[in-house]
């Protein structure tokens, strides 16, 4: 073995030489992570010059609609494509049925229009279709002797899908997974002159565990209180369910699926990419974004190094784009 070593004829394929220098890892790198993969959730607070932190999700603050133009234009100006709103409902506003989420100057509405009558088409506005932030019962949906019902609640969904585009929505994103709730708002997107409006559905989206910082933020999670989600989100079990899920919001019409969580769904997203070849997306959702906060600030890890390391896991997953709170820090990031 001595004689064969010295003689340098081993190993012939050394992989080594591909990560020897900088400039050859970058010609030789099979994903790349840009500003432009990341879309950035925020949270919109009613009234004037506000912005309440969210203490489960550090760094990440609750936003009147003036303080949210400021974000936005940060935005624009690192290279993110699109934004994703969600409201914060005033608890007087709250009541069984929704009601609020299908009034036409609602708080997600006025922000979607501010939105875009500041920047126009520079940047993608997507507005979250469902229940909770307006149920008094924290559901996704409207509940009937204790259950939460089917038909009943997408009806209601297509009529805030509508007000939403009406507004400027230039993305619906249904997150409620109702059965079907893809093809009717589809139809009554089409039948109100809005055909363009694109529909990302939360097609696998799964009843989990790490959403909690999440409902801190929007204000469900007093009103969902000992409830949960499992009679219509997924099990995390789950995986050829999802495949199935998939199909299905695809054949009504989606132009995007997403994933939801992210980093405990990877080989979700795989598949998904894999099966189907479609525009795929996946939310690392805020309990992902609260771990690493927490464990950066204890100094337990390196966030910058951890954060692109996930959000390019992602990619390497077969994700096409990635919501995450992250998106502004990690656009800021990646253009040093």
């Amino acid at each position: 073995m001595t004689d064969f070593l010295s003689r340098g004829s081993y190993p012939q394929t050394r992989l080594r030489r591909l990560r020897r220098a900088p400039w050859i890892r970058d010609l030789v790198t099979e994903h790349r992570l840009t500003a432009s993969d990341l879309i950035w959730p925020l949270f919109v607070l009613d009234g004037q010059g506000r912005s309440e932190p969210v203490t489960s999700l550090p760094g990440v603050s609750r936003l009147s609609i003036d303080r949210l133009l400021e974000e936005v234009s940060k935005a624009v100006d690192m290279g993110i494509r699109l934004i994703a709103l969600f409201p914060v409902t005033p608890p007087d506003l709250k009541t069984p049925d929704g009601d609020e989420a299908l009034n036409g100057n609602n708080l997600i509405c006025r922000a979607t229009q501010a939105i875009r009558q500041r920047f126009g088409d520079k940047i993608g506005v997507m507005c979250d279709v469902a229940l909770d932030p307006y149920t008094s019962h924290g559901q996704d949906g409207l509940v009937r002797d204790g259950y939460v019902v089917n038909d009943e609640t997408v009806a209601v969904l297509c009529q805030q899908a509508v007000v939403q585009a009406q507004a400027g929505a230039d993305m619906i994103a249904p997150s409620d997974m109702m059965d079907g709730r893809i093809g009717a708002i589809r139809q009554q997107l089409d039948a109100h002159g809005f055909q363009q409006v694109l529909i990302m559905s939360y097609a696998a989206k799964y009843a989990s565990a790490y959403y909690g910082p999440f409902r801190d933020a929007v204000g469900s999670k007093s009103s969902l209180g000992s409830g949960d989600k499992k009679t219509y989100q997924m099990q995390p079990s789950a995986s050829d369910e999802a495949m199935h899920e998939v199909a299905l919001d695809l054949a009504e019409g989606a132009d995007i699926v997403m994933v939801k969580p992210g980093m405990p769904y990877l080989d979700i997203v795989s598949r998904v990419k894999r099966e189907f070849h479609v525009p795929t997306a996946v939310y690392q959702v805020s309990g992902e974004y609260a771990m690493l906060a927490a464990a950066a600030q204890n100094g337990w890890l390196d966030l910058r190094a951890c954060v692109l390391e996930s959000l390019l896991a992602f990619k390497r997953a077969g994700a096409d784009m990635i919501l995450t709170y992250y998106a502004l820090q990690a656009a800021q990031w990646l253009s040093e």
